[in-house]
């Protein structure tokens, strides 16, 4: 029997017209959603961000979060959403809302940001696989538009150049951003005339592209374009996350600089433990989850994270990546101790809160107690 805890709050909703729709690829489409001006200031967002469509699908509704592809200083929303099969839930919102319709969707959420930087020189690397280009063309945008001495070169994976989803807006971009903004295509089912773009990007293609792409600087003869990365930029499925966000870390570039959004559930942990831990056995665990209290849970011990654990007891916390990605699971620390094997999603005012990720964290004390109303 499961253990009943109930659904987190829910973020807040409005119901907003759609006002442009247009298919991008033959599994995907745009949609372009009008904000009335009395919801002006609740919709404003950063790149990367996402928002949460509610709608019906036959008899059950279904909420599905989607990144925002428009920049802050366009002043618009818009989407870009794969359909993912026939009869899905996104071919019934493909087939069935147009230009005109009402559609729930959540004010907007998400971390998958960096500072601006309008005044300094630097290297921004983007990684990309299908439709996770979304929140990464609006961060590339965002960049060109705040950040004149900036530069991005984007990596972007598909199977064909046919599903290549904004093509057309990044080829645009190039142009009208010459010297500042490369991309580069990758093949994995199409033959390509050059086999470096052929195949996923992954940790050899990584090497690959640091040796023959990002090896020489023409700004900087005594460097190499690598040397010279700010930051890195990476969304796509969890193994090409995990794959890209190895190879960069491996080769130089430290974790407090690469930033990804993850589209999907994910079990594993981004970046190998590089701790040991000592075993503790019989941990006791005490969860409060909306104004509900439950104590005496008792974890056999502290080799795997405490909230996969709780999961695998049937307790029904709030999750999505179990990767210390998206902070679903975020919550108090109100007693005992915890080692979190990733903590760059928290801020730092966040840490002294005394906030967690328990998909990351390992019990460290005899005793550990959780409160997951955060508001």
């Amino acid at each position: 029997m499961e253990n009943q805890l109930t659904i987190a709050t829910q973020p807040q909703f409005h119901r907003l017209k759609i006002a442009k729709k247009r298919q991008l690829t033959k599994n995907a489409f745009a949609l372009e959603l009008e904000v009335p001006q009395d919801l002006k200031s609740q919709y404003q967002f950063q790149a990367g961000q996402y928002v949460t469509l509610k709608y019906h699908f036959y008899e059950r509704e279904v909420q599905n979060d989607y990144s925002f592809i428009s920049a802050p200083f366009e002043n618009k929303i818009q989407l870009a959403i794969k359909i993912n099969g026939e009869n899905s839930s996104t071919d019934f919102l493909f087939k069935n809302y147009n230009i005109g319709d009402e559609i729930s969707v959540s004010e907007p959420s998400g971390r998958f940001f960096i500072p601006s930087r309008p005044n300094e020189k630097r290297t921004i690397l983007a990684f990309a696989s299908g439709i996770g280009i979304t929140p990464v063309i609006s961060h590339i945008k965002n960049i060109l538009h705040e950040e004149p001495f900036a530069r991005i070169f984007l990596f972007y994976g598909n199977k064909s150049y046919e599903e290549i989803v904004l093509r057309n807006e990044l080829e645009s971009l190039q142009k009208e951003n010459a010297g500042r903004f490369q991309v580069y295509y990758f093949l994995s089912q199409e033959p390509v005339r050059d086999r470096l773009f052929q195949g996923r990007l992954d940790e050899k293609k990584i090497s690959l592209i640091i040796n023959q792409i990002l090896h020489l600087d023409d700004e900087d003869e005594e460097s190499t374009i690598w040397d010279s990365t700010d930051k890195v930029l990476i969304c796509g499925p969890g193994e090409m996350i995990k794959s890209v966000a190895n190879a960069c870390y491996s080769h130089g570039i430290p974790k407090k600089n690469i930033h990804f959004e993850l589209f999907e559930a994910f079990n594993d942990d981004i970046y190998p433990t590089e701790k040991e831990f000592p075993l503790i056995e019989n941990v006791n665990v005490k969860i409060k989850f909306n104004h509900i209290e439950k104590d005496g849970i008792i974890l056999k011990n502290n080799e795997r994270k405490i909230l996969q654990q709780l999961l695998d007891l049937g307790y029904k916390l709030p999750y999505s990546c179990k990767s210390g990605i998206c902070g679903s699971c975020l919550c108090y620390l109100k007693d005992g101790k915890v080692d979190m094997t990733e903590d760059e999603y928290l801020t730092e005012n966040e840490k002294a809160q005394g906030k967690i990720l328990p998909c990351v964290s390992i019990a460290m004390s005899k005793n550990v107690s959780l409160d997951f109303d955060l508001h």
